[in-house]
């Protein structure tokens, strides 16, 4: 259930810790605003802080999601605002947390993982080999 240790250098900690805590300050921002849009982004900014923190298997084996996902959804989060507002300072300075998190995600992925392309691509044939097991176990079984 839980992840083997991995060996992380101590600015990994500082990076993930970093990131974790700025998830977190953006969603407890957006929590205090009020009202059910800025509620449920805040649940989602807690929820992509735990999953980059739990050392579960398969958080660690997909963490590589996990950062793309959360910096689709801080990006999502900064294009929203600028289209819509409300433009004022507390705005401001959620958007600067959440540009250095999306900051913080590439320098992460790109220390932990490399190149995303070559993550994605490396994942679909991972995907086809199983779909194609399957196809094999189900054929022979039947």
């Amino acid at each position: 259930m839980f992840a083997a240790r991995t060996p992380l250098r101590i600015s990994d900690v500082v990076i993930r810790a970093a990131i974790v805590g700025l998830a977190l300050a953006t969603g407890y921002i957006h929590l205090k605003l009020g009202g059910l849009l800025f509620t449920l982004n805040a649940l989602g900014y807690f929820t992509a802080a735990a999953a980059m923190a739990v050392p579960l298997a398969l958080a660690v084996r997909f963490r590589w999601f996990i950062r793309l996902g959360l910096m689709g959804y801080a990006a999502t989060t900064i294009i929203a605002w600028a289209l819509q507002g409300p433009y004022f300072q507390l705005a401001y300075i959620a958007k600067g947390i959440e540009v250095t998190l999306i900051a913080l995600l590439v320098i992460d992925f790109a220390r932990h993982d490399g190149n995303p392309v070559n993550v994605v691509k490396a994942e679909l044939a991972n995907f086809s080999n199983f779909v194609a097991k399957a196809r094999g176990t189900a054929a022979s079984g039947a």
